[in-house]
């Protein structure tokens, strides 16, 4: 048990050097600024690479199909 009491002082204690997300001095939204921002970025990262993998996808599809009708007409 003494070792569980050790293992979660130690956790408390990274915990408190972590760097949050947020202002604690900050109220209501304003409060997560930082959290909402990365957020959006991440968002709008995830649609680029969609838009770039569906893009070239549809492209070397449209591509190999012609080269197999090709080669077998």
């Amino acid at each position: 048990m003494s070792r569980f009491r050790t293992y979660l002082g130690e956790v408390y204690i990274e915990l408190k050097k972590a760097n949050w997300p947020w202002d604690p001095k900050e109220k209501g939204f304003a409060k997560y600024k930082e959290l909402i921002d990365s957020t959006i970025v991440v968002f709008i990262a995830m649609i680029l690479l969609g838009a770039f993998v569906a893009f070239f996808d549809t492209a070397l599809r449209g591509a190999f199909d012609a080269l197999a009708k090709s080669v077998a007409g």
